[in-house]
């Protein structure tokens, strides 16, 4: 598989495992964690009409940074599944801690929507933790695809 379509393929998978995880984060209460419509939101300047405009940038967004992942495991000669996921899950980690700061510090604060403009450390958290989902899956996808590894 080339690595434009690993990305599509990795980004699509990795925002789908995440936008699933914040949902239930979101449904059992633990967190503020709607982002879907918290980023369509910021778009429409109204929740009512979020969800679409949300999910298109999230998943837009989600390939794009795929790209990322597989421009960053590019520059390791990787020869096996495992050593996908340790640099991908580093990287998820730097990924997931940059995202979450600018979140709670700077998104929140300037949230067009009352009710994200309240972000704490639960929802850094949770943010945190969906990142670090996105680039595990997307690193397993990449390992995957490589066809070096079978």
């Amino acid at each position: 598989m080339s690595d434009i379509l690993a990305a599509i393929v990795a980004g699509l998978l990795g925002t789908g495992a995440m936008s699933v995880f914040m949902w239930l984060i979101q449904r059992l209460g633990w967190a503020n964690a709607d982002m879907i419509r918290a980023i369509g939101s910021i778009f429409t300047k109204s929740y009512d009409n979020a969800l679409v405009p949300g999910f298109v940038a999230h998943f837009i967004v989600g390939v794009v940074i795929a790209f990322g992942y597989v421009a960053f495991t590019n520059l390791f000669s990787i020869s096996s599944f495992l050593a996908f996921l340790v640099i991908g899950g580093m990287l998820s980690i730097f990924h997931g801690l940059v995202f979450s700061f600018l979140l709670v510090v700077m998104v929140a604060q300037h949230h067009p929507l009352e009710q994200f403009q309240k972000a704490g450390s639960e929802v850094a958290v949770a943010h945190f933790i969906g990142h670090l989902i996105y680039g595990v899956v997307v690193s397993a996808v990449l390992g995957l695809t490589t066809p070096a590894l079978f």
